[in-house]
């Protein structure tokens, strides 16, 4: 019997870059997400389907083997723990870094940290790392705003070019983890689907050799 492999992806820069590495595991998109309405896109192979959800959910969707195979930044599967999935290539693209930011030549205060962020664990881990007390405020983007407006000592975030933190008056601080997006597979997908994710994972890991 023919195995159907689910592949979650999301939309952007992470999708784009994931494309041509698909295609050269003879796997591509029929639908474009961009215009389509569809969740679950069609691919070249009548037994591979695409879904296309928020980029946080994807590490959920591979944990539970509602996806076999997802491709999500390092920064979104720390912060999810990466319970009950392998992750099995590191796909060199989307790379960033995870770092602390805040406003130059300004020191931390003692204490106590406020600190801005949506990776509540990741930075909780990282300033527990260091012997600091931190209180997170979650928040979900305009990450910058919070330490002009005092509603934060600094912030934890991805950082790329560092434009739009010079723009707003901060800087990069500490650097806690470089960020990529990665390869992950369900674990009972690996076992019961090992053949055709192995064949895939050839084809994709000797597309990444191939662009260094």
């Amino acid at each position: 019997m023919t195995q159907t492999i689910t592949i979650a992806l999301s939309k952007g820069r992470i999708y784009k870059e994931t494309m041509p590495l698909l295609k050269a595991a003879g796997i591509e998109v029929l639908d474009d997400p961009e215009t389509s309405r569809k969740l679950i896109l069609d691919t070249t192979n009548e037994n591979i389907k695409v879904v296309i959800i928020r980029a946080t959910d994807v590490p959920t969707y591979v944990e539970y083997g509602a996806a076999d195979l997802g491709v999500i930044g390092k920064d979104v599967l720390m912060e999810h723990g990466g319970h009950g999935l392998y992750e099995m290539l590191d796909l060199n693209i989307a790379c960033c870094k995870l770092m602390t930011a805040g406003f130059k030549d300004t020191p931390l205060p003692e204490g106590q940290l406020k600190v801005a962020t949506k990776f509540v664990n990741c930075a909780k881990d990282f300033f527990s790392g260091q012997g600091r007390q931190i209180e997170v405020i979650k928040l979900y983007g305009s990450m910058e705003l919070a330490p002009i407006v005092g509603l934060a000592d600094c912030i934890v975030d991805v950082v790329d070019t560092g434009n739009t933190l010079r723009a707003n008056g901060l800087v990069p601080q500490e650097h806690i983890a470089d960020i990529s997006s990665r390869l992950v597979v369900n674990k009972a997908s690996m076992k019961m689907k090992h053949t055709a994710l192995q064949g895939i994972l050839d084809k994709v890991s000797a597309a990444v050799g191939a662009r260094k």
